[in-house]
């Protein structure tokens, strides 16, 4: 096997200048004495990377060090219009979005209802919301970095074509990803919902000190995210957590060449919304129109209303009993809008019911992002992918990098000259 390549100077050049600038981000403002004490660089070479990092755009002077002893230093903070991520939530009831800057604080934000129709109509949708946040923020969406779409269903690798996503309609035609594209115009990318809801309760939601927990979303759809080991999960295809084709029924549809189809699965049709609505029906709940109504009900002493509430708490606990026996999570977080909406009425009896069915005793906890998890999910996502892009090798900002880095070793050449002829 051959020798590992080197790293080339120009390499490690724009290695230092991201590991700098996400130092700052993290933790600043911070000085150059502290930029040195934690990255282990030069003070020459912390010097240089801070002053190219500033020359480029990305690092701004926001001051002096006080209080300690010894002179005050230069601090260093991240300026926020160095870049942008658009993080769109795309569901069946709601289409949310949220434009922030490179240090992740909110510029603008909005959420509409989810046009009824056609997939044409939720693109020209993602537009309207996308021109609104870049207008407020004064910038154009060439401007933006990263573009990051949460959606129903998943984008195989290789495929061009969204798959398992049968709550829009016509979201999976090989023609809506190329529209969104050419939509959006900013580099998109596109990841699974649940997903990226998994990925905002560990960042910022009740998952925060969890390494292992699942996210179970419930609501239009049925789906889990996983997180093991501190880490985002999605499988061969990307088809890790969805539960909604998970059977229970092991008697149903055995029967010799049989296949299953690929729509809304077993599962999801047992305890998804429109399940929980028709099956409020069926026990006389008056008021069962929409799932909020059932919960109402139920908060309000309504015995049919309680007893719906019952039998999802069951079904939900064999699915959380099914989970806990391959995966052994620390924790399971109840989210979308069934899991979120009515997490007050299914913890206890949801607990009760595992603990009947299953040795594993799982915490559980509801979502406490609610409707804001899917973008706080994706404007992480977004905001790593930036950060590639802003200091890939090839891009802009290192090419610049190394040409500053050329001028000024070439000022210093010429000085030390013109100093040694004097």
């Amino acid at each position: 096997m051959p020798a590992p390549e080197a790293a080339k100077p120009s390499l490690l050049r724009v290695i230092n200048l991201r590991t700098t600038f996400e130092l700052v981000h993290n933790g600043g403002p911070l000085a150059a004495p502290q930029v040195v004490r934690s990255t282990g660089l030069s003070k020459p070479t912390v010097s240089e990377v801070l002053g190219q990092l500033v020359d480029l755009g990305l690092l701004r002077k926001v001051g002096r060090t006080s209080g300690s002893p010894g002179p005050s230093a230069q601090l260093y903070d991240v300026n926020p219009r160095a870049g942008w991520v658009l993080s769109l939530d795309v569901g069946r009831e709601w289409v949310r979005a949220a434009l922030v800057d490179i240090t992740g604080k909110v510029v603008s934000r909005s959420a509409t209802r989810t046009p009824r129709g056609t997939a044409k109509a939720v693109i020209s949708q993602l537009r309207q919301a996308a021109d609104r946040l870049v207008e407020e923020a004064e910038i154009s969406l060439a401007g933006v970095n990263q573009v990051v779409v949460g959606t129903p269903g998943v984008l195989r690798a290789g495929a061009d074509h969204l798959s398992l996503a049968p709550q829009l309609a016509g979201w999976e035609s090989p023609k809506v990803i190329p529209a969104i594209r050419e939509a959006l115009v900013a580099p998109v990318v596109f990841e699974n919902d649940v997903n990226m809801a998994a990925v905002g309760e560990h960042i910022q939601g009740v998952a925060q000190d969890s390494e292992d927990f699942v996210l179970l979303s419930v609501g239009t759809g049925v789906a889990t995210g996983v997180f093991v080991d501190g880490a985002l999960r999605r499988g061969a295809a990307g088809l890790a957590g969805e539960i909604g084709f998970l059977r229970l029924d092991l008697d149903a549809d055995v029967r010799a060449g049989h296949r299953a189809t690929w729509s809304t699965g077993a599962f999801e049709n047992l305890v998804g919304s429109a399940a929980i609505v028709a099956l409020a029906q069926e026990h006389g709940v008056r008021s069962a129109a929409s799932v909020a109504d059932i919960f109402d009900a139920a908060r309000h002493g309504d015995p049919s209303a309680e007893r719906v509430v019952q039998i999802e708490a069951r079904r939900l606990a064999h699915a959380i009993a099914a989970i806990a026996a391959v995966l052994d999570p620390e924790l399971v977080v109840l989210g979308g809008g069934i899991g979120t909406g009515g997490g007050d009425l299914l913890l206890r009896p949801i607990g009760e019911a595992l603990a009947a069915i299953s040795p594993f005793s799982p915490r559980l906890e509801v979502s406490t992002l609610g409707g804001e998890a899917v973008i706080a999910g994706c404007t992480a996502t977004g905001l790593g992918l930036a950060f590639d892009r802003i200091f890939g090798s090839d891009s802009a900002v290192a090419r610049t990098a190394i040409d500053l880095m050329k001028v000024r070793e070439q000022r210093r050449v010429a000085d030390a000259a013109a100093a040694q002829s004097a």
